[in-house]
């Protein structure tokens, strides 16, 4: 139930270790999918756009502790890969504790500002109750999705991402099941999508936590491991928060963009949810792989190998700009089509189609955003993460500013927009990673001499 990723071939192991990722990731975003195809089909458009209207916002919350659980599966990985034992133990309960609280905290403060957000962001009045009710319902399963995110992370720092994929498999089966009773059979609406996944969150959290506890060695702690550690949470919450600070920029971005989407209204609306939810099934690839890298890249750390973590990243490199290729030639020719399984209205499906043909040029810098950030995040650049954030708070917020007063691109740019933001914060990436390789190699030739 772990692998050591300090020895052998740096991209079989990464693929090895980023295949079940991905499947998990894309059972994830079944998650995803499922709300809107089945809300989109049954209750319409609007309802589409109202699920929709929630995303960024949500993200903007769950980037929060996403960020401090980053942080926990950091320092528990050098741990690891240091082979200091004990440690690994102690990191794993306190970041039981450190995440908890962070949730509680984040589901609670988004439960009450939901109302106050959406209708900040100008979100049109015939579909703001349905906004404010699955968002609502949203916040209060952000500790039951902790549960799972925290299991899962600390799984993976030990070299494990085979165990959360099953217990996410199954509980994605249920969710559609959940979503075509509630919302189709009992006639929930937008309520009953949300409720479902809550319930199938709650499954694969609790689920892997327990297997966990019952099948891996290192969850086994006795009394000393469970006190409380401060220098271990120093780390973490060190660690961790400008990962949250990077996430929560981000999500302030899209949020900010959410809100010149809204302008347009329900048409663009819903085109926008589609296409996002199409993108993010196209970033899973990436995502996996960043992922996979962030614990590669600790273990490596750990153990002093830092020749191993370049190997990394030259060669996860040219595979995603392989898979950046492969989704754009598919955008390209059936963009239209995997629009049409959310919604029925032929004017939202052709403006989705040309938008996605927009967004695919940008892809090769979806890779590049998520290879680098992966190493980036995985050695603890605190740096980094704040200029990610900035460029695409930049980028998010000032090109639609440009484009709509500048130019007659109209609703167009909500969608070069996006492009372009991945573009800019793809050459920030190889930026800071060209810089921090020429300090590694630097301090490694002072160490030789």
């Amino acid at each position: 139930m772990t692998m050591n990723m300090t020895e052998g071939k740096p991209l079989a192991l990464l693929s090895v270790f980023a295949l079940p990722l991905l499947i998990g990731n894309l059972f994830q975003q079944a998650y995803n999918l499922a709300d809107s195809m089945i809300v989109g089909q049954l209750l319409g458009a609007d309802a589409l756009a109202a699920v929709g209207a929630t995303g960024s916002i949500s993200f903007l919350f769950f980037s929060i502790f996403n960020g401090i659980s980053g942080g926990c599966g950091i320092v528990t990985a050098k741990f690891f890969g240091a082979r200091e034992d004990k440690m690994v133990c102690k990191a794993i309960a306190n970041s039981a504790y450190i995440t908890l609280l962070t949730s509680l905290l984040t589901g609670t403060l988004a439960f009450i500002m939901v109302p106050t957000v959406l209708t900040w962001m100008g979100t049109p009045a015939e579909i703001l109750p349905d906004a404010i009710t699955y968002m609502r319902m949203t916040s209060a399963s952000v500790p039951l999705i902790a549960i799972y995110n925290y299991a899962s992370s600390m799984q993976r720092a030990l070299g494990d991402s085979r165990t959360p994929l099953y217990f996410l498999v199954f509980s994605c089966l249920l969710n559609v099941g959940l979503d075509l009773l509630f919302v189709g059979a009992f006639g929930m609406g937008v309520f009953g999508a949300a409720f479902a996944t809550m319930l199938s969150q709650l499954l694969a959290g609790s689920g892997s936590l327990l297997y966990a506890f019952r099948r891996n060695p290192y969850f086994r702690m006795n009394k000393s491991s469970l006190a409380f550690d401060k220098s271990i949470s120093k780390q973490a919450i060190h660690l961790g928060l400008p990962l949250a600070l990077q996430w929560s920029l981000i999500a302030i971005s899209t949020t900010a963009l959410q809100s010149v989407v809204n302008t347009f209204g329900p048409t663009a609306m819903a085109a926008y949810t589609a296409t996002n939810r199409l993108e993010q099934l196209v970033q899973q690839p990436f995502g996996s792989m960043s992922m996979a890298l962030s614990t590669y890249t600790s273990q490596n750390m750990g153990a002093g190998k830092n020749k191993r973590i370049r190997e990394g990243f030259r060669d996860s490199l040219l595979a995603m700009l392989a898979v950046a290729g492969l989704m754009l030639v598919v955008m390209q020719l059936w963009g239209g089509s995997l629009v049409g399984m959310f919604v029925k209205e032929t004017d939202v499906i052709a403006l989705g189609q040309k938008a996605l043909r927009i967004t695919s040029c940008f892809y090769a810098f979806l890779g590049i955003i998520y290879v680098a950030r992966g190493v980036l995040n995985g050695v603890g650049d605190a740096i980094f993460s704040f200029i990610n954030g900035i460029v695409e708070i930049a980028g998010r917020v000032g090109l639609p500013l440009l484009l709509l007063h500048l130019t007659t691109a109209g609703v167009w740019s909500i969608w070069i927009t996006a492009g372009v933001t991945w573009m800019l914060a793809g050459i920030s990436c190889v930026l800071r990673y060209i810089t921090w390789r020429k300090k590694l190699e630097k301090k490694d030739a002072t160490i030789q001499n």
